[in-house]
């Protein structure tokens, strides 16, 4: 089935530093998601057994580096389609010598169509995803019942759904769907209070300058 395309397919500007990073790094730690869509094995990716946490769209990835800083006794696969993101990322890796990050390039439905295991993931971050605000472009939106499902497939029980939006009409979407969704369980009564272990984003920095509110979601999957 092909889906819908769920980002904007960016090039940007690679500087020297990010293309230095791609092309020495890459080969260490990172992922390509596409055809013929190979079966990912974490143990192997990574070098040892431990709960991974997925991030899609890390952006340029400051937010997955802390995150994982902070908490080495997991693994973090980070999802982005912007080259300067993950050679960003790939070169903050290198030098806070992160063993639990790995990046991987492409569109992360397909690989958690393809490539990610039942049951694999401890929890997944989608954190300030396009917002798509245009009314004909609603369907682009990653939270969408469908793409939910496959999430908590791909979850583990008790396994953890956190989202992160500064749309107001989104997060009500967001809350909707992940409300109607079988198997998912809503942590707080209603929109979560802003979780510790979340880095501030410059996506979150931007909606707040902006004057818009935050709002996090948190599910854990039941069955």
């Amino acid at each position: 089935m092909t889906r819908i395309t769920t980002f904007h397919p960016r090039r940007g500007r690679v500087s020297a530093r990010h293309e230095d990073a791609l092309t020495r790094l890459w080969p260490r730690y990172g992922v390509d998601i596409a055809e013929p869509y190979p079966p990912l094995d974490p143990a192997a990716l990574f070098g040892r057994r431990a709960p991974l946490v997925l991030e899609i769209g890390s952006g340029m990835g400051d937010a997955t580096a802390a995150m994982a800083a902070a908490d080495p006794g997991r693994d973090y696969l980070a999802v982005e389609v912007f080259p300067p993101g993950l050679g960003n990322l790939l070169a903050v890796v290198e030098e806070r010598e992160l063993a639990n990050v790995r990046v991987a390039q492409g569109d992360a439905l397909h690989l958690l169509q393809h490539m990610l295991a039942p049951g694999s993931l401890d929890a997944v971050h989608v954190y300030f995803p396009d917002p798509w605000p245009k009314l004909k472009h609603h369907k682009r939106r990653l939270i969408q019942p469908d793409n939910v499902a496959l999430l908590r497939t791909r979850l583990a029980v008790g396994g953890v759904l956190h989202c992160a939006t500064d749309w107001a009409a989104y997060a009500e979407q967001m809350a909707e769907v992940l409300n109607a969704a079988d198997g998912l369980a809503n942590l707080h009564d209603g929109f979560a209070p802003r979780p510790a272990h979340r880095p501030v984003t410059k996506f979150e920095r931007r909606g707040l300058a902006a004057g818009r509110q935050i709002f996090d979601l948190l599910y854990r999957r039941t069955s």
